[in-house]
């Protein structure tokens, strides 16, 4: 494990890169306060093209009390490119060797749009170290009621990480909410300054999940869940949270309104609705 230059703008979190099977991933660990209660850490899973930064604001809105693990995919934000393609499926099993890596015994999981499908894989394959649940924004893959042809088309290209004018653009047309009438917070949310946006690493991401499904296996998936979904969400139909809701054995859902984005955008609405199920009883 090397150390690497803070980038997060909270001096609370150790941020550097670790090698698990041969990838290099860069890391950040928001340290609980020694106040309260000790509790499960939680691990992030970020959407499509998103570095670890995006969530910063949802991160802030969680109680001090509580760990909260992140990382960049390959090719995403500090993570190099890698020079093989990855799957859902085997890449779960990277991220069970990451929390083992990083000596966590036992970790509650969000997934975060494309990060939900990949925490819906880590759910199945890491039944012994996943406690609890949260799938935020997201669906099961390939089978699933999917966006509107004009969606997908704009989800094809990382351009909106990387141009801010063109986020603001399309920002209400994709992700629903309160971009509707203030599209220039999607800008803000999906850019950082000084960062470069994704390049390859976007691609491969759409490669991992490529012909990947988890609906004929949501019965697999014990632990205790919560799906949070928007009633705007361009992106994923909410049909698909209900989906989820009905196919996981122990799930609830929690529907609210707003977007895509929500979790970041009104992160200070959603934070305590997700603690709230993450403090609760197993």
């Amino acid at each position: 494990m090397t150390s690497s230059a803070r980038t997060l703008e909270s001096p609370e979190d150790d941020v550097f890169s670790t090698t698990v099977r041969g990838r290099t991933l860069r890391v950040s660990i928001r340290r609980a306060s020694v106040d309260g209660p000790r509790r499960t850490p939680l691990l992030l899973l970020n959407g499509i093209g998103a570095r670890l930064e995006v969530l910063q604001p949802f991160v802030d809105a969680l109680p001090e009390n509580l760990e909260v693990i992140r990382f960049d995919v390959p090719g995403i934000g500090g993570s190099p490119e890698p020079t093989l393609p990855y799957h859902m499926s085997t890449f779960a099993l990277l991220v069970g060797r990451l929390v083992k890596q990083l000596g966590y015994g036992k970790v509650d999981v969000l997934g975060f749009s494309w990060g939900g499908g990949l925490a819906q894989q880590v759910a199945i394959s890491g039944r012994r170290w996943v406690r609890k649940l949260v799938l935020v924004a997201t669906g099961t893959g390939s089978l699933m009621v999917p966006a509107r042809p004009h969606v997908l088309g704009k989800m094809l290209t990382p351009r909106r990480h990387r141009d801010g004018a063109y986020a603001a653009s399309i920002a209400g047309e994709i992700y629903g909410g309160t971009m509707r009438t203030d599209p220039q917070k999607a800008a803000q949310a999906l850019l950082s300054d000084g960062l470069a946006g994704p390049g390859r690493g976007y691609y491969y991401q759409l490669f991992a999940g490529a012909g990947w499904t988890t609906l004929p296996f949501l019965n697999m998936i014990r632990q205790p869940a919560l799906i949070v979904a928007g009633d705007d969400d361009p992106i994923i139909p909410v049909i698909n949270a209900r989906m989820m809701t009905r196919g996981i054995p122990n799930a609830r859902l929690h529907l609210y309104r707003g977007g895509h984005l929500a979790l970041i955008t009104e992160a200070t609405e959603l934070a305590p609705v997700i603690d709230e199920f993450l403090a609760g009883p197993v």
